[in-house]
């Protein structure tokens, strides 16, 4: 063997085993993520976790949930805590309703933590959260990310809301990679036209909290002009959430941007 190619082996080899070295192996990494109900329970993110492999699978979202808080909401596991509620259909009921008003990320978030702590789940080293499609009270970007703590963030509209989350998962576990979703679009062009102004403040805090953000409204193969406004289309079952193929579609797509991601 000639010593170019002797050269020429040992440059590749060293090129592998480099790739080799940044592509990690997810089956030995745990799995968290936060959510609406685009994420409770057994669906995109069962995908993501099977596709890439990941240890363990920590799932804390809920139905209905939002970024923001209101001004009512309970912090997790304090005195006289209510729990959590889904729910969304109208109702007299108080303790309903202060059900409703925890099911916010923040709480969400505590929830995660304390469950952590209790040895119920591993500490995450990838966090996704899949938020916003709920909420209202949007804020802004520019007045969430005053200051260096998150003592004086208002936390009741989805920029603070956003920001505290995304910052104490980071403070919590330095060492997790956080990822953050866009809302898909829905059949429904004014609720798309929503979902973009809450994009832009997304990306904003994405930005200056140095977290990846991964664009499902525009790269997840789910689009507005293939959904219905109700009632189902070719993904979404009802405009709004994704059926079993649309699950799946969003999760693939998902794994991809974190594995591409991922260092």
């Amino acid at each position: 063997m000639s010593r170019l190619s002797s050269f020429l082996i040992f440059i590749w080899v060293g090129i592998a085993l480099q790739a080799q070295s940044l592509n990690p192996d997810f089956s030995k990494l745990n799995f968290g993520c936060d959510g609406n109900s685009i994420t409770a329970g057994e669906q995109w993110s069962r995908t993501v976790v099977d596709v890439l492999g990941f240890a363990t699978h920590h799932n804390v979202a809920v139905g209905s949930a939002t970024w923001a808080c209101y001004a009512d909401t309970q912090d997790y596991g304090s005195p006289g805590f209510s729990g959590i509620s889904g729910g969304w259909q109208r109702t007299d009921d108080k303790m309903e309703m202060q059900m409703r008003h925890n099911n916010v990320s923040k709480v969400h978030i505590q929830k995660f933590i304390s469950e952590v702590e209790s040895g119920a789940y591993p500490a995450p080293d990838v966090f996704v959260f899949s938020m916003g499609t709920n909420d209202r009270n949007l804020g802004s970007a520019e007045e969430a990310l005053k200051g260096k703590t998150l003592d004086e963030v208002d936390v009741t509209t989805m920029a603070g809301g956003a920001r505290w989350a995304i910052q104490t998962i980071i403070e919590h576990y330095p060492q997790c990679r956080v990822f953050v979703c866009t809302p898909i679009q829905t059949g429904s062009t004014e609720h798309n036209a929503q979902n973009l102004q809450k994009i832009a403040i997304l990306r904003e805090l994405c930005q200056a909290l140095s977290v990846q953000l991964i664009d499902c409204y525009s790269g997840s193969g789910i689009t507005e002009k293939m959904e219905q406004p109700s009632g189902r289309g070719r993904y979404l079952r009802d405009g709004l959430h994704p059926d079993k193929e649309g699950q799946v579609l969003m999760g693939r797509y998902i794994a991809k941007e974190i594995r591409n991601n991922f260092f």
